[in-house]
């Protein structure tokens, strides 16, 4: 199936090129991870003193900011890596401060379509789902695949920013228009996989823990850099006919 093609090719991108994901990727994640664990081990009675409060509340803003932008500056360092073949210098793929701001700008149009697609998806199912709740379970899990298959569909919108491409959301759509089954599938392959990766850290009766944290954050990073190899290969397959081996 082609799907299960697309989501192969992405994974084998990754691991025929582990050493250079990591120099792309492994500092830039350090300091989304630095966010995450910050939040995890933080003292829970910090609010009850303001100096540590407001310390603690900037700090936070910092992370979350410093997190946003590496997760950008990932996205677009693989992008060009695959596509462009643009290695990073040392452990940081090289700076592209205007793509980056045109990538993020392009990311919220892309949430936008896919949740205003969902919504207008999910209005007649409610008037359904009064009917008959008992299946609500089935089309909860249909919502996140539609969003998954909106994502995808419209998502090829962000390499193309990345190797400096404008390409807007119709211009991606018609791109993937003969692509419906098989990103199909790709949604609902890459939601399964997330749910058979994350099992064992939520049924993780501490969270907190070591092992729990240390599980978390590696297959995050398989996560994350499998799920930007995605876009990629949607991008190189169905706007510029690269071939899938």
């Amino acid at each position: 199936m082609k799907g299960w093609q697309i989501f192969m090719h992405s994974v084998r991108l990754v691991l025929r090129n582990l050493g250079p994901a990591l120099r792309v990727s492994a500092v830039l994640y350090a300091v989304q991870v630095a966010g995450q664990v910050s939040a995890l081990y933080s003292p829970i009675d910090a609010g009850d003193v303001p100096g540590v409060a407001q310390e603690g509340s900037a700090l936070s803003v910092i992370l979350a900011i410093a997190a946003i932008v590496a997760s950008l500056w990932i996205a677009v360092g693989w992008h060009r890596f695959v596509l462009e073949e643009e290695y990073p210098y040392g452990w940081l793929p090289q700076w592209h401060g205007a793509t980056l701001l045109r990538y993020l700008w392009v990311s919220i149009i892309v949430g936008i379509v896919v949740v205003l697609g969902v919504l207008l998806a999910f209005i007649p199912i409610v008037l359904f789902l009064a009917a008959a709740p008992a299946i609500a379970g089935i089309f909860a899990f249909g919502m996140i695949g539609l969003g998954g298959y909106l994502f995808f569909r419209v998502g090829v919108m962000l390499p193309a920013i990345a190797v400096g491409q404008r390409l807007g959301v119709r211009e991606a759509w018609r791109a993937t228009k003969d692509a419906d089954g098989a990103i199909v599938v790709l949604a609902f392959i890459v939601i399964g996989a997330s749910l058979v990766i994350q099992a064992p850290a939520l049924l993780n009766p501490d969270p907190a823990s070591i092992v729990n944290v240390v599980y978390t954050i590696v297959t995050g990073w398989f996560a994350t850099i499998i799920g930007v190899s995605v876009l990629t290969t949607l991008y190189g397959h169905y706007v510029q006919g690269r071939p899938i081996d």
